[in-house]
Protein backbone atom coordinates (compact mmCIF):
# COMPACT_ATOMS: atom_id res chain seq x y z
CA UNK A 1 0.00 0.00 0.00
CA UNK A 2 1.48 3.33 -1.00
CA UNK A 3 2.63 4.98 2.54
CA UNK A 4 0.80 8.60 2.93
CA UNK A 5 1.07 11.22 5.24
CA UNK A 6 -2.42 11.20 6.95
CA UNK A 7 -2.92 13.85 9.68
CA UNK A 8 -2.90 13.41 13.56
CA UNK A 9 -6.67 11.88 14.04
CA UNK A 10 -6.18 9.52 11.06
CA UNK A 11 -5.71 5.69 11.50
CA UNK A 12 -4.62 6.19 15.47
CA UNK A 13 -4.30 3.30 17.27
CA UNK A 14 -1.99 2.89 20.61
CA UNK A 15 -0.74 0.30 22.42
CA UNK A 16 -2.62 -1.62 25.43
CA UNK A 17 -1.56 -4.53 26.90
CA UNK A 18 0.54 -7.69 24.99
CA UNK A 19 0.25 -7.17 21.18
CA UNK A 20 -2.66 -5.81 21.54
CA UNK A 21 -3.29 -2.30 19.88
CA UNK A 22 -6.63 -0.25 20.57
CA UNK A 23 -8.09 2.20 17.97
CA UNK A 24 -10.74 4.55 19.90
CA UNK A 25 -13.21 4.37 16.54
CA UNK A 26 -13.09 0.93 16.54
CA UNK A 27 -14.42 1.17 19.98
CA UNK A 28 -16.85 3.42 19.76
CA UNK A 29 -18.43 2.12 16.39
CA UNK A 30 -18.33 -1.93 16.75
CA UNK A 31 -21.45 -2.31 17.47
CA UNK A 32 -23.46 -0.46 15.48
CA UNK A 33 -20.91 -2.48 12.63
CA UNK A 34 -22.17 -5.87 14.61
CA UNK A 35 -26.05 -4.94 13.93
CA UNK A 36 -25.23 -3.85 10.22
CA UNK A 37 -23.84 -6.86 9.80
CA UNK A 38 -26.66 -8.86 11.45
CA UNK A 39 -28.87 -7.55 8.93
CA UNK A 40 -26.85 -7.55 5.58
CA UNK A 41 -24.33 -10.10 5.75
CA UNK A 42 -24.57 -14.15 5.21
CA UNK A 43 -24.83 -15.78 8.01
CA UNK A 44 -22.74 -18.41 7.19
CA UNK A 45 -19.40 -19.16 4.84
CA UNK A 46 -16.69 -17.68 4.76
CA UNK A 47 -15.94 -13.54 5.29
CA UNK A 48 -13.00 -11.59 4.26
CA UNK A 49 -12.01 -8.42 6.22
CA UNK A 50 -9.71 -5.90 4.39
CA UNK A 51 -7.56 -3.59 6.02
CA UNK A 52 -8.57 -5.13 9.41
CA UNK A 53 -6.34 -2.64 11.57
CA UNK A 54 -6.34 -3.39 15.46
CA UNK A 55 -8.20 -6.62 14.68
CA UNK A 56 -10.94 -5.03 17.14
CA UNK A 57 -13.51 -5.26 14.61
CA UNK A 58 -13.00 -8.91 13.18
CA UNK A 59 -12.91 -9.94 16.69
CA UNK A 60 -16.33 -8.49 17.58
CA UNK A 61 -17.96 -9.35 13.68
CA UNK A 62 -16.71 -13.41 14.58
CA UNK A 63 -18.22 -13.42 18.16
CA UNK A 64 -21.64 -11.95 16.19
CA UNK A 65 -21.77 -14.02 13.66
CA UNK A 66 -19.97 -17.06 14.38
CA UNK A 67 -20.96 -19.04 11.65
CA UNK A 68 -19.09 -17.01 8.88
CA UNK A 69 -15.21 -17.95 9.25
CA UNK A 70 -13.55 -14.89 8.85
CA UNK A 71 -9.93 -14.13 7.23
CA UNK A 72 -8.65 -10.74 9.16
CA UNK A 73 -5.65 -9.34 6.44
CA UNK A 74 -3.73 -6.59 7.09
CA UNK A 75 -0.39 -5.22 5.35
CA UNK A 76 1.38 -3.75 8.63
CA UNK A 77 2.86 -6.08 11.11
CA UNK A 78 2.60 -4.75 14.06
CA UNK A 79 -1.64 -4.67 13.68
CA UNK A 80 -1.36 -8.13 12.23
CA UNK A 81 0.05 -9.56 15.43
CA UNK A 82 -2.11 -7.62 17.56
CA UNK A 83 -5.38 -8.78 15.32
CA UNK A 84 -4.34 -12.11 16.62
CA UNK A 85 -3.97 -11.36 19.83
CA UNK A 86 -7.44 -10.27 19.57
CA UNK A 87 -8.39 -13.32 17.66
CA UNK A 88 -6.84 -15.59 20.10
CA UNK A 89 -9.24 -17.82 21.61
CA UNK A 90 -12.28 -17.32 19.00
CA UNK A 91 -12.05 -20.14 16.74
CA UNK A 92 -13.65 -19.02 13.18
CA UNK A 93 -11.22 -16.33 13.06
CA UNK A 94 -7.97 -17.31 10.57
CA UNK A 95 -4.51 -16.08 11.36
CA UNK A 96 -4.13 -12.69 9.96
CA UNK A 97 -2.87 -12.33 6.12
CA UNK A 98 -0.69 -9.86 4.46
CA UNK A 99 -2.80 -8.62 2.01
CA UNK A 100 -2.32 -5.08 -0.10
CA UNK A 101 -6.04 -4.60 -0.71
CA UNK A 102 -5.31 -1.41 -3.36
CA UNK A 103 -2.87 -3.54 -5.48
CA UNK A 104 -3.75 -5.55 -8.25
CA UNK A 105 -4.64 -9.65 -8.27
CA UNK A 106 -5.10 -10.37 -4.71
CA UNK A 107 -8.10 -11.88 -6.01
CA UNK A 108 -6.59 -15.12 -7.14
CA UNK A 109 -5.45 -15.50 -3.54
CA UNK A 110 -8.15 -14.58 -1.81
CA UNK A 111 -11.26 -16.28 -3.79
CA UNK A 112 -14.48 -17.69 -2.85
CA UNK A 113 -15.88 -15.63 -0.03
CA UNK A 114 -19.10 -14.65 0.48
CA UNK A 115 -18.89 -11.76 2.52
CA UNK A 116 -16.12 -9.01 1.99
CA UNK A 117 -15.93 -5.81 4.89
CA UNK A 118 -14.16 -2.90 4.22
CA UNK A 119 -14.05 -0.37 7.32
CA UNK A 120 -12.77 3.27 6.71
CA UNK A 121 -10.39 2.90 4.98
CA UNK A 122 -11.49 5.04 1.08
CA UNK A 123 -10.80 8.42 2.65
CA UNK A 124 -7.29 7.59 3.36
CA UNK A 125 -6.77 6.07 -0.11
CA UNK A 126 -7.28 7.72 -3.71
CA UNK A 127 -9.70 6.91 -6.18
CA UNK A 128 -7.53 4.87 -8.72
CA UNK A 129 -6.66 2.76 -5.31
CA UNK A 130 -10.14 2.07 -4.74
CA UNK A 131 -11.05 1.26 -8.16
CA UNK A 132 -8.88 -1.61 -7.71
CA UNK A 133 -10.17 -2.31 -4.23
CA UNK A 134 -13.44 -2.77 -5.35
CA UNK A 135 -12.53 -4.35 -8.57
CA UNK A 136 -10.51 -6.68 -6.60
CA UNK A 137 -13.24 -7.01 -4.16
CA UNK A 138 -15.77 -8.11 -6.61
CA UNK A 139 -13.61 -10.90 -8.46
CA UNK A 140 -13.37 -12.80 -4.73
CA UNK A 141 -17.32 -12.74 -4.16
CA UNK A 142 -19.03 -16.16 -5.02
CA UNK A 143 -22.11 -15.49 -6.59
CA UNK A 144 -24.57 -14.04 -4.10
CA UNK A 145 -21.45 -12.79 -1.89
CA UNK A 146 -21.75 -9.55 -0.21
CA UNK A 147 -19.27 -6.14 -0.33
CA UNK A 148 -19.96 -4.11 2.37
CA UNK A 149 -18.29 -0.65 2.29
CA UNK A 150 -18.22 1.61 5.15
CA UNK A 151 -17.21 5.06 6.22
CA UNK A 152 -17.47 8.88 5.75
CA UNK A 153 -18.60 9.68 2.07
CA UNK A 154 -19.79 13.19 0.66
CA UNK A 155 -23.42 13.39 -0.43
CA UNK A 156 -24.40 14.71 -3.60
CA UNK A 157 -20.60 15.91 -4.19
CA UNK A 158 -21.10 17.90 -0.83
CA UNK A 159 -19.91 17.48 2.68
CA UNK A 160 -22.68 17.48 5.07
CA UNK A 161 -21.13 18.31 8.32
CA UNK A 162 -18.86 21.08 9.40
CA UNK A 163 -16.56 17.97 11.42
CA UNK A 164 -16.55 16.25 7.87
CA UNK A 165 -15.82 19.24 6.46
CA UNK A 166 -12.84 19.64 8.31
CA UNK A 167 -11.78 16.14 8.27
CA UNK A 168 -11.96 16.49 4.38
CA UNK A 169 -10.25 19.43 4.49
CA UNK A 170 -7.01 18.20 6.67
CA UNK A 171 -6.78 14.91 4.79
CA UNK A 172 -6.52 16.76 1.13
CA UNK A 173 -3.86 19.10 2.94
CA UNK A 174 -1.70 16.14 4.03
CA UNK A 175 -2.62 14.41 0.90
CA UNK A 176 -4.29 15.85 -2.30
CA UNK A 177 -4.88 12.88 -3.92
CA UNK A 178 -6.77 11.61 -0.71
CA UNK A 179 -10.23 12.29 1.20
CA UNK A 180 -13.83 11.77 1.42
CA UNK A 181 -15.42 10.03 -1.78
CA UNK A 182 -18.44 10.99 -3.39
CA UNK A 183 -21.50 8.22 -2.80
CA UNK A 184 -22.52 8.76 -6.66
CA UNK A 185 -19.19 7.32 -7.74
CA UNK A 186 -19.23 4.37 -5.18
CA UNK A 187 -22.51 3.47 -6.66
CA UNK A 188 -21.22 3.75 -9.89
CA UNK A 189 -18.24 1.97 -8.79
CA UNK A 190 -20.53 -1.01 -7.87
CA UNK A 191 -21.79 -1.20 -11.22
CA UNK A 192 -19.04 -1.08 -13.33
CA UNK A 193 -17.69 -3.94 -10.85
CA UNK A 194 -21.10 -5.79 -12.11
CA UNK A 195 -22.25 -5.61 -8.39
CA UNK A 196 -26.00 -4.73 -7.60
CA UNK A 197 -26.71 -2.57 -5.17
CA UNK A 198 -28.61 -3.75 -1.94
CA UNK A 199 -28.51 -0.96 -0.21
CA UNK A 200 -26.96 2.68 0.96
CA UNK A 201 -27.54 2.71 4.74
CA UNK A 202 -27.12 5.77 6.92
CA UNK A 203 -24.82 4.96 10.10
CA UNK A 204 -24.10 6.93 13.18
CA UNK A 205 -21.70 9.92 13.27
CA UNK A 206 -23.00 10.78 9.67
CA UNK A 207 -21.48 7.81 7.71
CA UNK A 208 -22.80 5.44 5.30
CA UNK A 209 -22.65 1.51 4.45
CA UNK A 210 -22.53 0.44 0.90
CA UNK A 211 -23.74 -3.07 0.79
CA UNK A 212 -23.40 -4.77 -2.83
CA UNK A 213 -24.08 -8.31 -4.15
CA UNK A 214 -22.35 -10.10 -6.64
CA UNK A 215 -25.37 -11.64 -9.41
CA UNK A 216 -26.00 -15.52 -8.85
CA UNK A 217 -25.26 -17.11 -12.15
Amino acid sequence: MTTRKLPPNASVASATEGQKLVAPAASRNADALCDLLGRVAPHRGRALELASGTGQHVAAFAQHLPDLNWQPSEIAPDRRASIDAYADGIGNIAPAAELNAIQSGWHADHGAKDLIVLINLLHLISWPEVVTLVTEAALSLNPGGRLVLYGPFMRGGELTSTGDQSFHAALTQQDPEIGYKNDADILDLFARSQLSLVDVIEMPANNLAFVGEKPAT
